[in-house]
């Protein structure tokens, strides 16, 4: 997520995967099956070959990420996946744009839709939210896992927008069709990402300085996560680093 949250937010959605370990190996093995459709070979597919590595660092089975290749591949028959995004709003205006990949989409929708009226909330208009939000490839480094100069230059010569320094690490952004291209050079460079993705990320936020806000607004997001279907959450709050740590106490 964008923002000087952004750490805090990393590394709370880590520690919810940690307790919710089961569910982030199956949505892990959803992306993976999309990913080997095009191609199942991880050495020519950038993309798979992130996913992998990623499954690898929650301990994910490799006999369940074979199994996801293979679904990608044909090689086992399984559900078609569709992906579906859902747009609304939290407590105080604050948008979220939810991204689903489910082999059934009316379940889904009944699902994700029962978790936003528990929250006194329901669907937004398509496009309502989301256009505040712009598809950006998102790459989090650790300010231990490189020299800023070195980093600037592997990652700009691959085709990235920006590099965003901050006291604990980097932020990379790229254009969606550049980001396999940056995440290649950092991984032929062997700088670890703390997080890679093409994110949904907000073109402007909203501060939210209200302890009780933040702790509904998590309080949602996480039973969004909590849904197998749901792959990832976004939104547009603004929270500083303090506020989300009296957030979790």
């Amino acid at each position: 997520m964008s923002g000087h949250s952004k750490w805090a937010t990393i590394k709370h959605k880590k520690g919810a995967a940690d307790a919710k370990r089961g569910k982030m190996f199956s949505k892990l093995a959803k992306e993976i099956t999309i990913a080997a459709k095009t191609n199942g070979n991880p050495g020519s597919n950038p993309t798979l070959r992130t996913l992998i590595q990623k499954a690898k660092g929650i301990n994910m089975p490799s006999d369940n990420i074979d199994k996801a290749i293979k679904k990608g591949t044909g090689e086992i028959v399984a559900e078609a996946l569709e992906e579906i995004t859902y747009e609304g709003y939290a407590a105080g205006g604050i948008g979220l744009v939810v991204n689903v990949l489910t082999d059934n989409k009316n379940r889904a929708a009944a699902e994700v839709g029962h978790v936003f009226k528990r929250n006194n909330s329901e669907f937004a208009a398509r496009g309502s939210v989301s256009r505040n939000f712009e598809r950006r490839g998102q790459i989090i480094v650790e300010k231990t896992a490189a020299e800023e100069d070195k980093l600037m230059e592997i990652v700009l010569e691959a085709g990235a927008d920006d590099l965003v320094t901050d006291d604990e690490g980097y932020e990379i952004l790229t254009q969606p069709s550049a980001y396999q291209a940056v995440a290649t050079a950092l991984e032929n460079a062997q700088i670890p990402a703390v997080s890679s993705e093409i994110a949904f990320l907000p073109m402007t936020q909203k501060e939210v300085t209200d302890l009780a806000k933040v702790k509904a607004l998590l309080k949602f997001v996480e039973a969004l996560e909590d849904n197998e279907d749901v792959q990832n959450v976004y939104h547009d709050a603004d929270i500083s680093d303090e506020l989300m740590a009296q957030a979790e106490e």
